[in-house]
């Protein structure tokens, strides 16, 4: 049994279900509110969301069950003296040390727990890095979207800002510095690329098996380093639009990469109206369209950032992507055959899959 956790603007739904066929409503949670995203901790179960409030603005909330009993977790805020409200919690993920975890959000921000998200704390380096007065927010804000440990060390970590680029540090967070080479920002006046800081990545992902590789979405390009996020190099060729936003990674095969593209950065929809997944299982070096069973006419679908994901691996890899319009889709061959597994939902923030 699969189980989809799927933030929407109008709550949190948990889906379950086998791959091929429709998934089931197993539980609807914070009914009429963002859910901008959720996640079950592999190690203990536990369920953590990311939810904005109209009213108390983003707070993370906690649960053993999705029907069940929910408990807002604490430190999720900014000081007091900084200026700067909190406008988004982006992105939750499991950190290598029991317990730990991270979440993203904007204006920049890193929380971390110890204690499996009941409570957090601002990592305060990167919210006092010299270089912040410089950063500069994209279309949704100063986001911090992507965190990417390292298997198996806690003190790496890798991490994506939209738009200030890519952030390293190998001290646990005590210190951190860019890993931008290699990054064109081609939506900026070719004379002023040179050393741009709005460095506008969209997504950022670790090859489990390989973790020195990471690929990444960009706004314009999909690249990979080998280098641990020192240096990148454009692997978009044979895509029918570099530009988009969600990936993921097969965990067993450090040269695949699964992204869904957009036709523009002024045009957020599936190219030419057809639903297709791009997959290289070579690194990048070549693309495949995987599309059997997706909508391939007049489907002008938006698929954001987190509303991909995947459970599995190899020969039991499944995938799962929800759009804007309400629809979830899943494969469980790999992308090779797709099904619907939801539809008439509300608008799709995120997905993610476990089982």
């Amino acid at each position: 049994m699969t189980e989809l956790l799927v933030g929407t603007r109008k709550g949190l739904f948990a889906l379950v279900g086998e791959p091929g066929g429709k998934f089931d409503v197993a539980a609807r949670a914070f009914a009429g509110e963002p859910v901008e995203y959720a996640m079950r901790d592999p190690r203990s179960g536990r369920l953590i969301a990311s939810v904005t409030s109209a009213f108390y603005g983003p707070k993370l909330w906690y649960a053993e069950d999705p029907s069940g009993a929910w408990e807002q977790a604490d430190g999720v805020a900014l000081p007091e003296d900084g200026g700067a409200a909190l406008e988004r919690i982006w992105v939750i993920v499991a950190g290598e040390s029991e317990g730990s975890l991270y979440a993203g959000g904007d204006p920049g921000v890193l929380f971390e727990s110890g204690d499996g998200g009941a409570t957090w704390e601002l990592n305060h380096a990167l919210w006092e890095h010299p270089t912040r007065e410089s950063w500069q927010a994209g279309g949704g804000g100063l986001c911090l979207h992507s965190i990417v440990p390292w298997p198996g060390d806690p003190d790496r970590l890798a991490l994506a800002i939209s738009a200030a680029g890519v952030w390293l540090t190998e001290d646990g967070g005590e210190t951190w510095r860019q890993g931008n080479k290699g990054l064109v920002a081609r939506y900026v006046p070719e004379e002023a690329r040179e050393g741009a800081t709005a460095l506008c990545v969209h997504r950022l992902h670790r090859a489990r098996r390989r973790p020195e590789r990471l690929f990444l979405q960009f706004h314009g390009g999909v690249y990979r380093s080998d280098d641990s996020g020192e240096t990148w190099a454009d692997i978009g060729a044979g895509l029918p639009s570099d530009f988009g936003f969600p990936m993921v990674l097969d965990p067993a095969d450090p040269d695949s990469a699964y992204v869904i593209p957009l036709e523009a950065d002024l045009d957020r929809v599936t190219p030419d109206g057809r639903v297709r997944v791009y997959e290289t299982r070579d690194a990048g070096a070549g693309w495949a369209a995987r599309g059997d069973g997706l909508p391939q006419q007049d489907a002008y679908l938006t698929v954001l950032r987190h509303a991909f994901d995947r459970a599995g691996d190899g020969e039991t890899l499944e995938l799962y992507f929800g759009a804007t319009s309400g629809d979830v889709f899943g494969s469980g061959d790999a992308g090779a055959s797709w099904f619907g597994a939801a539809t008439r939902l509300p608008p799709v923030l995120s997905v993610t899959a476990s089982r």
